[in-house]
């Protein structure tokens, strides 16, 4: 009866180890998940962020206050809106096919 017990115990602390390896395990990925995200996030802003200087005349010339009111202008005309929705139409078409 002894014996039975301690193997019960021993297979219960195997078992709680290999839980707690998968547990830590299960983080880790999170955290590299977290990581890739932000990465791509960062190289995301860096290339919009060029793209955007690549059409300003002098970007070292203006605030960052006044490429944001350009930009806020330029994002509620009708037109710039018109445009957007259908590039968001388009590339939504695209992911469900």
């Amino acid at each position: 009866m002894n014996e039975k017990l301690e193997k019960l115990n021993q297979e219960i602390e195997k078992t709680e180890a290999k839980l707690r390896r998968a547990q830590h395990r299960e983080k880790m990925l999170e955290h590299q998940i977290k990581t890739l995200n932000r990465k791509e996030r960062t190289h995301r802003l860096c290339t919009r962020g060029a793209m955007l200087e690549s059409y300003l005349p002098h970007p070292e010339a203006i605030s960052d206050g006044q490429v944001n009111t350009f930009l806020k202008i330029l994002f509620h005309n009708s037109g710039t809106r018109q445009l957007m929705e259908k590039f968001f139409l388009d590339n939504r078409k695209e992911d469900t096919e």
